[in-house]
């Protein structure tokens, strides 16, 4: 099992990243939103997850052990591979992701594509309660967050770009306006 792989990064891909490490080249695939803070030959640490199945070995690797985690929380239910977990994870910061399943809302996971409303229903009632999640209004905080990732992206940002920022708001701002404004002064600097 491959848990951990820390190395320079040779290659940047659409959806993976090629590290070198110990003379060996690994071909880790990571969120787009990792891959877009990487660069070619910096030194990199991924807390890594190997997926076995009968005709590939891969490699899935994340920035933090709690997104692994998650990631193998998304495993074990019926309907998602690691495609899909992939693309939950690229939907929206973890903690955005986490409240939305405690708090029921579906959005956020349906917009993954080959995530209906079915496989929604399916993650939200086999992690509820079961997710650490942020206090205070969950639902709220949700549905705030994914309402300025949508203005971002309407305004021309990338997802990526969008979750990013959203992610460094502070929590002090309140109200999908302001934390628009303010998502926009952190994509300006």
């Amino acid at each position: 099992m491959i848990i951990f792989v820390k190395g320079n990064i040779q290659y940047i891909g659409k959806d993976f990243v090629e590290v070198f490490c110990g003379n060996i080249g690994y071909k880790v695939f990571c969120p787009a939103k990792s891959l877009s803070k990487f660069s070619k030959g910096e030194s990199l640490e991924l807390f890594t997850h190997l997926h076995i199945r009968e005709d590939a070995h891969n490699i899935y690797g994340f920035t933090t052990r709690e997104e692994r985690d998650f990631f193998e929380v998304l495993l074990n239910i019926s309907g998602i591979g690691p495609k899909s977990a992939l693309g939950i994870l690229n939907a929206a910061p973890l903690d955005m992701l986490k409240n939305a399943i405690a708090s029921g809302d579906m959005s956020i996971l349906t917009r993954v594509s080959g995530i209906g409303q079915k496989i929604a229903q399916r993650i939200i009632l086999e992690l509820k309660g079961k997710l650490e999640v942020l206090p205070g209004k969950a639902g709220d905080n949700v549905r705030e967050g994914g309402d300025v990732i949508e203005a971002l992206v309407g305004l021309g940002y990338s997802r990526v770009q969008a979750q990013g920022a959203v992610s460094s708001i502070p929590s002090a701002i309140k109200g999908v306006e302001n934390k628009v404004k303010e998502a926009l002064k952190i994509l300006a600097s």
